[in-house]
């Protein structure tokens, strides 16, 4: 992958060419999901609703909100409940309230158990509702209710009667009639102003009463995140990081994939690119060890970006290729018919295979002897009979900074890398219709240092 954008179809390749990896990953993080879900236990969330009469503004019930997760009411529900010192800081992540519609204000708890979680609601609730009482001046007496009707009761009873004396008076024209009956009149007046403001009081103290509606219900299921949702988010967060990981990887690992991408990291020409079968040989198979099989076991000895392998055109098209590039090395060789060193990557089993197939269409010419290069830190080794050195590599395996590596070491044993000769898989074609296999056919025995291909 270049520059190009990342579509649906690069995205169903990563999941096709690593579905293995990808499901064993997706597996890793469930497992990890029910762990963190065996740290963080599950907890019960309920809700008691809390009735407020009158006529409230939202800014009003906004303020009643914060005022039952108040620290003054949740100390009060903690030590109801007997929280160690009666603290209620350790409530304060468990309860909540919130503005419903109405005039109802939720109070929500979380505890560890649904008997937990439905008492400490309940409790908060009732607190709250004796809190908000006494802030407005109200008492737990039952009867406090009745007292502002019974007072206006009595003032009308009174203002009746300082009627009925001021009619039983003096109805002479005394100074001391005169003057009794004028502070009759301001006594009945103060009276009816007291009644007055008695009904301007009244609504804001019937503003106050509030009613808990009923107990909590007990909580059926546990609260989010529940221990399903850990396993699941675990289970997809491993999978996109690898999926991403995959796509990033590709995205920075520029490798060169073309002729003329592969040369000019090189500094030389490619002499011509050969088809190599993309299924492993039974002995290729066999070496690696408990690594290599874990890695085939998981889908990690191909790179999963390499274009789809192209049908082969044939044995007889394969041979004409490789007697092609053959005869081109020899056009690089000295008249002394000194052979080339043919420098195979490790673990590029493409390129291996690719090696020792040019080998052996040579036949009894000395023409190429192969060896293996480490692509980590290359080491060529001093130049001896050898009249040069190429390059035989995997189309798409390895970067520009590797074939840049392997070219500097070439000049630093003395070698002149004459070319490159490029390796591309391909499929292998099976039996014709008619059972019989292709014509020319003839197997290539693959050598031991080959490790399959490149992850």
């Amino acid at each position: 992958m270049h520059d190009e954008a990342i579509h649906l179809a690069t995205v169903g390749r990563v999941v096709r060419r690593r579905l293995r990896l990808l499901a064993v990953l997706t597996l890793v993080g469930a497992l990890v999901g029910l762990g963190l879900s065996v740290v963080f236990p599950p907890r019960y969330t309920t809700s008691a609703s809390v009735l407020l009469s009158g006529q409230w503004e939202e800014r009003e019930l906004l303020t009643q909100a914060e005022i039952a997760t108040s620290s003054a009411v949740l100390d009060r529900s903690a030590a109801a409940l007997r929280r160690s010192g009666g603290n209620g800081g350790d409530l304060k992540d468990r309860v909540a309230a919130k503005v419903s519609e109405g005039n109802i204000i939720k109070v929500s708890g979380t505890a560890e158990t649904p008997e937990r979680a439905q008492r400490l609601a309940d409790q908060v609730a009732k607190d709250y509702v004796a809190y908000a009482a006494r802030l407005a001046g109200d008492t737990t007496d039952p009867d406090a209710a009745l007292q502002p009707e019974a007072l206006k009761k009595l003032v009308v009873q009174t203002s009746r009667r300082i009627t009925e004396l001021a009619k039983a008076a003096d109805p002479g024209q005394s100074v001391e009639s005169v003057q009794g009956r004028t502070e009759l009149e301001k006594l009945r007046t103060a009276l009816q102003e007291s009644i007055e403001k008695l009904d301007e009081v009244d609504p804001a103290l019937n503003r106050a009463n509030m009613v808990v509606m009923g107990p909590a219900a007990r909580p059926a299921g546990e609260a989010p995140p529940t221990r399903v949702q850990f396993i699941a988010g675990g289970a997809l967060l491993f999978l996109l990081v690898a999926v991403v990981g995959h796509l990033a990887a590709a995205r920075v690992g520029r490798r060169p994939r073309t002729e003329a991408e592969i040369a000019a990291a090189l500094g030389c020409p490619v002499l011509g690119t050969v088809d190599v079968p993309g299924e492993r040989s039974a002995e290729e198979t066999e070496h690696g060890g408990a690594r290599a099989r874990t890695r085939r076991i998981l889908g990690l000895d191909t790179r999963w970006d390499l274009p789809t392998l192209q049908a082969s055109g044939g044995e007889e098209a394969r041979r004409i290729r490789y007697g092609r590039v053959c005869g081109r090395l020899r056009d690089r060789l000295p008249s002394s018919g000194r052979p080339l060193l043919a420098l195979v990557p490790d673990g590029d089993g493409v390129a291996s295979r690719a090696a020792l197939r040019l080998a052996a269409e040579a036949g009894d010419d000395p023409l190429l002897h192969v060896t293996g290069v480490s692509m980590v830190r290359p080491l060529v080794p001093d130049r001896g009979t050898e009249a040069g050195a190429v390059l035989v590599l995997g189309a798409g395996t390895w970067t520009a900074g590797d074939l840049a590596a392997v070219a500097e070491s070439c000049a630093d044993a003395g070698h002149e890398l004459v070319g490159a000769v490029v390796a591309a898989a391909v499929r292998s074609r099976t039996a014709g219709a008619d059972g019989r296999a292709p014509q020319g056919a003839a197997p290539v025995a693959v050598g031991a240092d080959t490790r399959g291909g490149a992850s």
